[in-house]
């Protein structure tokens, strides 16, 4: 008698543990806190933004020109990209610039970018293409131009940062009035640009 009940109380041990071993078995639940979760990758970035570039290209000139920048930018790897950049530059800081020049750029090149920490990252690029000055009578009507810069950006949401950034840009004129024996001779100038705008990424 006491053998069958002690075999009974041994068989109901495992039955009683079987819920909870079954239930030990359940997927846990997903976390949803979106803190854990990877961050989007993006390859493609376009921006727009102010933009001012100094003008030492025009002769007797004192003061920059004020405009606008828009770029395009394929990444082709976590640090790595090629941008697409067009400027117009039309509005001078202050009077006193000889005649109405103006300036617009179509540069091309690679760009290497990387997280600085918490929502800051930096980037530095080589650009090179064409710059053409008008408003001036200058010589060739479009330069070739090629330069260097950089910048930062802040991430304001996943898709959206602030950029400011700056270059600087050569190419290559002359004023078609210089006297003859100048005319046509084209110098290198080196000219400052800076910007600052919104870059939104897809």
């Amino acid at each position: 008698m006491k053998r069958k009940l002690l075999l009974s109380i041994l068989a109901m041990v495992p039955a009683a543990l079987l819920p909870l071993a079954l239930a030990g078995q359940a997927a846990p639940a997903a976390d949803t806190n979106a803190a854990d979760r990877p961050e989007a990758t993006y390859k493609y970035a376009v921006y727009a933004g102010y933009a001012y570039t100094s003008l030492n290209q025009v002769n007797q000139s004192r003061y920059g020109l004020q405009g606008f920048t828009l770029s395009a930018t394929r990444d082709w790897a976590k640090y790595f990209g090629t941008t697409a950049e067009g400027s117009y530059y039309k509005y001078a800081t202050n009077t006193g610039n000889p005649g109405t020049p103006s300036v617009d750029t179509v540069l091309f090149g690679p760009v290497v970018h990387a997280d600085l920490f918490g929502k800051y990252s930096l980037f530095v690029d080589l650009l090179a293409g064409g710059e053409h000055t008008g408003g001036e009578g200058m010589t060739p009507k479009v330069s070739f131009a090629a330069g260097f810069g950089g910048g930062l950006e802040y991430k304001l949401r996943p898709r959206f940062s602030l950029r400011a950034g700056g270059e600087r840009i050569a190419s290559s004129f002359s004023l078609s009035n210089n006297t003859s024996g100048l005319a046509y001779s084209p110098h290198m100038m080196w000219n400052a640009r800076a910007t600052v705008g919104l870059v939104y990424r897809f």
